[in-house]
């Protein structure tokens, strides 16, 4: 017996079923402890994506269409029930509501994680990608914010390697395999003081966009 996503068929099994039911319960954690709303995404396997559409644009990487988000406050019952109706897919965070994303590559948001925990420097959640990327949650508003900021501090002509994601934009979320690349992970996981409230992007741009362009 098997399911499919758009197409893509996935084989049920036990191991799938209880990692379906860790999922579930991270999902209840993004909504009901963290306040975040999560939109059931598509996958990818085998260069398809499970949408179905030949060139996708963003395979394995996009909210499914037809699924409803699970909204904040979510609880574990309500995460199973949604999620029991698009079983196989990922798990994304919609950008620009309780959070924008600045995104830089792997090795330049390592290196800057580590000076900006020694500066002492707020830090709201980071994750990192099996593409080479990480990125930082900063508070809402960044995306518009980010030309201005580069500029008042002298970096506007800068070849950066650093990009803002804003409104209408989702990141995937971890656990989830990230266009069929593998899992994301948390480099700093959420907690209760930066879930909501994460960091204005001007107190981490400084730093992230030195070590950007000394990489």
């Amino acid at each position: 017996m098997g399911f499919t996503i758009g197409g893509i068929r996935e084989m049920r099994s036990g191991s799938r079923r209880r990692g379906r039911t860790t999922e579930c319960t991270v999902v209840a954690e993004y909504t009901g402890l963290w306040g975040w709303d999560v939109a059931p995404g598509a996958r990818a396997a085998s260069g398809e994506c499970s949408c179905g559409v030949a060139d996708c644009a963003s395979p394995g990487a996009h909210p499914l269409g037809f699924a409803p988000e699970v909204p904040a406050g979510a609880t574990l019952d309500e995460v199973t029930k949604a999620l029991s109706e698009v079983p196989g897919a990922s798990l994304l965070l919609p950008v620009g509501r309780t959070f924008d994303i600045l995104d830089i590559a792997a090795p330049a948001g390592r290196r800057a994680l580590v000076r900006l925990e020694r500066m002492g420097l707020p830090i709201g959640p980071v994750t990192a990608t099996p593409d080479g990327r990480c990125k930082f949650f900063v508070a809402p508003g960044a995306a518009d914010e980010l030309p201005d900021l580069l500029y008042r501090m002298g970096w506007d002509d800068a070849d950066l390697d650093l990009h803002c994601l804003g409104p209408g934009a989702h990141i995937t979320a971890p656990p989830s395999d990230h266009a069929g690349l593998g899992p994301v992970s948390w480099l700093r996981p959420p907690s209760l003081d930066t879930a909501t409230a994460p960091p204005e992007a001007r107190l981490l741009l400084g730093t992230l966009a030195y070590v950007c362009h000394r990489s």
